[in-house]
């Protein structure tokens, strides 16, 4: 069994194989959004606020905070976004940039264990992050490519993985705190990718024991109606082992397939979780009115 734990001052989250599906809202990054990138480089954090408040609200577990924007000082930015978003939410942050400086100005303004997003199996980006990872005692978001790219081979991506993993040993930091990322291709240019990462997450779990996430939009990219199609790849994807999950949480369709797929899973205990946001308004009351609890079945 395999557990990773992550926390803010306040609150801890733990992504795990008999777990509820962890969430990590994406909305905090300004890529591909030109007015979020303009206001944060202008020092209006604004929109970051309402998108913290927005995503938790919507049931995030976590939130990703990314400030990568041409020409701005992102190690400031993104320090910046953490403490704003810290002050609003108890919720644990996943700290997101490909600029390892920026990386370490976010653990050095966080309050708690990050998950840091990210490493990969490239051999520089390996010896710069892993250190930051022990030193701060973070979890790590690993990407499965390398120096030679992304391959299409989930054998070689499974490898990457296994790499980072023992490398990440080699710093005194436990599997259980790295969280793979196989790397979900786009279904509508690769058509096997579904069923390959499906794959994969079944060998990620069952061989090397890890925990898993992944930009799960990414599946749809170039389709009509990707919010119809997001929800069927990640209630699939936790069906077949799939414990985390980078996404919005503002497409309600999506959390109530995840919703589905814990109880279906059996990962919600008593479908707590799945009661909590369906039932109808006021039938609680309206039962106890009625005379309490209903009687339990007879038995057979």
């Amino acid at each position: 069994m395999t557990d990773t734990i992550i926390s803010s001052a306040g609150r801890e989250v733990v992504i795990g194989f008999d777990r509820p599906f962890v969430v990590i809202g994406e909305r905090i990054n300004p890529t591909g959004r030109k007015l979020l990138a303009e206001e944060m480089k202008a020092g209006d954090f604004s929109r970051v606020e309402a998108d913290a408040i927005a995503q938790v609200a919507a049931g995030a577990n976590v939130l990703d905070v990314n400030a990568g924007i041409p020409l701005a000082d992102e190690p400031a930015l993104l320090a910046q976004a953490i403490r704003l978003v810290q002050s609003l939410s108890d919720v644990p942050l996943s700290i997101d940039s490909s600029v390892v400086e920026a990386l370490e100005a976010g653990l050095e303004a966080y309050q708690g264990k990050a998950l840091l997003n990210s490493v990969t199996g490239e051999e520089e980006r390996l010896e710069r992050v892993l250190p930051l990872v022990k030193k701060h005692g973070a979890a790590v978001v690993a990407i499965c490519n390398d120096d030679s790219g992304i391959s299409m081979d989930i054998n070689e991506r499974f490898e990457v993985a296994k790499k980072i993993v023992n490398r990440a040993a080699d710093y005194g930091i436990p599997a259980c705190d790295v969280v793979v990322d196989p790397l979900v291709m786009p279904v509508g240019a690769m058509g096997d990718a579904g069923v390959q990462v499906m794959q994969l997450i079944h060998r990620l779990r069952t061989e090397l024991k890890v925990n898993t996430t992944c930009g799960a939009s990414n599946v749809s990219f170039g389709l009509p109606n990707r919010p119809g199609l997001n929800p069927t790849f990640l209630a699939m994807a936790i069906g077949a082992g799939m414990t985390s999950a980078i996404t919005n949480p503002l497409e309600s369709s999506l959390m109530q397939a995840v919703r589905g797929a814990d109880v279906l899973m059996n990962h919600d205990p008593q479908c707590a979780n799945w009661i909590a946001a369906n039932r109808e308004p006021g039938a609680q009351g309206s039962r106890r009115r009625r005379g309490g609890r209903r009687r339990p079945p007879a038995k057979a």
